[in-house]
């Protein structure tokens, strides 16, 4: 019935600037879908479509969205990565309890969206 997750879609004011800012810091191009003045944009990143679709306060307001995880292998090393390009610290790095020593962390990107990593 349920295969996996196809795409994971980001509301932004800006959504090609969000794609590209992210396409930079995950070394993929940017795809674009442009209709008029309306523009949605995504990555393909291990087959899954992380797309950026323009911000409609009456239908999507901010923080409406979940936050989409990245599998990491390297939290720490990941986490001051995204610091180093442009992101805020939101939440984390927090060991989830189970006894694998995985860890969960939670940053703003520049555009004011939630993104987490989760690994080792």
């Amino acid at each position: 019935m349920f295969e996996g997750i196809r795409a994971i879609m980001i509301f932004a004011e800006d959504p090609e600037k969000s794609a590209r800012w992210w396409g930079d810091v995950l070394q993929t191009g940017v795809h674009l879908d442009v209709d008029g003045d309306a523009v949605y944009a995504w990555l393909d990143i291990a087959g899954v479509e992380f797309g950026f679709h323009p911000l409609d306060e009456k239908r999507n307001q901010r923080g409406g969205s979940p936050v989409p995880y990245w599998a990491v292998d390297d939290v720490a090393a990941v986490h001051r990565r995204l610091l180093d390009a442009g992101c805020t610290h939101h939440r984390g790095p927090l060991d989830i309890g189970d006894g694998t020593g995985r860890k969960i962390a939670q940053l703003t990107d520049p555009f004011g969206n939630v993104i987490g990593i989760d690994g080792f």
